[in-house]
């Protein structure tokens, strides 16, 4: 292997306040990690914790321990996590006891033939659960159709993927929860595959930094700006048509009502309609234009 791929495996950790489960969770890796066949190491990402885990982590031993002097997000643990790994393959996860960290060898056999593999959670546990999962399912549909894929699990935070790929998109990351989301449809966006690997899902330990609201529109809004980055005619098309048949119909309206004379509104829907659909055709020209071929060397 090369300097860049010491490892199979680099276990990314990004831990903020989580005192108290940290060197079970952390443990219960390493034992799956050393009964497995892949080298591996484990980078733990403290984002600006003050609650002790700190100190608890210090005490750890065999973990390359990144500080961030104040909070970030997830995603900026994650990106700095990312870009310090020096494995072939990068798993994320969670140290809050929901994932079954203990399968990471299975989840990263599983990767055969795919660039990135996500832990696909069969059942909701997280808070505010009436809430969260119709939320979560419509912003998975439209995510599915958006990127042309049946997508299982949008924003799973236990995932595994090649390092080289996700390099090339790792600077797109936000700092908060969705840069699950951004980097699954970047993976996507880009040609290369994703798989999905059936996982159990637990209640968490400790408190949830998830808020619902802000998160989930952070997700919504995620999804359709890696959209219009990589296909925004799968966005302006389908709304010009509906602004297109929505003055259609208009228009029989008039004509039926106003002895064929043209309403003002009605007018102004087709050029509403014609303009979002060449905006569209601009950006997906953009789009094509500015995009490099992919190259999608073996694993």
């Amino acid at each position: 292997m090369t300097s860049e791929s010491e490892y199979d495996i680099s276990v990314v950790l990004p831990i903020f306040n989580e005192k108290g489960h940290l060197k079970t969770e952390i443990e219960r890796i390493r034992v799956a990690l050393d009964a497995s066949k892949y080298s591996y190491e484990l980078i733990v990402v403290d984002d600006g914790s003050n609650d002790g885990s700190e100190q608890e982590l210090a005490a750890i031993p065999n973990i390359r321990l990144i500080t961030h002097r104040v909070n970030q997000g997830s995603g900026a643990a994650r990106r700095t996590g990312t870009t310090a790994a020096r494995g072939r393959v990068v798993v994320w996860t969670d140290v809050d006891m929901t994932y079954p960290n203990d399968l990471i060898p299975e989840l990263v056999d599983s990767m055969e033939g795919f660039d990135h593999i996500v832990g696909w959670r069969q059942t909701e546990e997280g808070t505010h659960k009436i809430l969260r999962t119709p939320a979560k399912w419509l912003i998975r549909k439209l995510a599915s159709y958006l990127s042309e894929t049946d997508i299982k699990d949008l924003n799973s935070g236990l995932r595994a993927f090649r390092r080289d790929v996700a390099m090339q998109y790792v600077h797109h990351l936000p700092k908060g929860f969705s840069c699950v989301t951004t980097l699954t449809m970047s993976f996507l966006g880009n040609g290369y595959s994703v798989g999905f690997f059936p996982i159990e899902y637990f209640p968490r330990a400790g408190r949830s930094k998830f808020h619902w609201l802000s998160d989930t529109r952070r997700y919504l809004l995620q999804v359709v700006r890696m959209t219009l980055s990589y296909n925004p005619l799968k966005v302006f098309l389908p709304l010009g048509l509906l602004l297109l048949g929505i003055g259609t119909v208009k228009l029989g309206i008039d004509w039926a009502g106003r002895d064929f004379k043209l309403a003002a509104n009605t007018l102004l829907l087709f050029f509403a309609s014609l303009q979002v659909i060449t905006v569209g055709l601009l950006a997906d020209l953009v789009v094509r234009a500015t995009k490099s071929p992919v190259s999608i060397p073996p694993v």
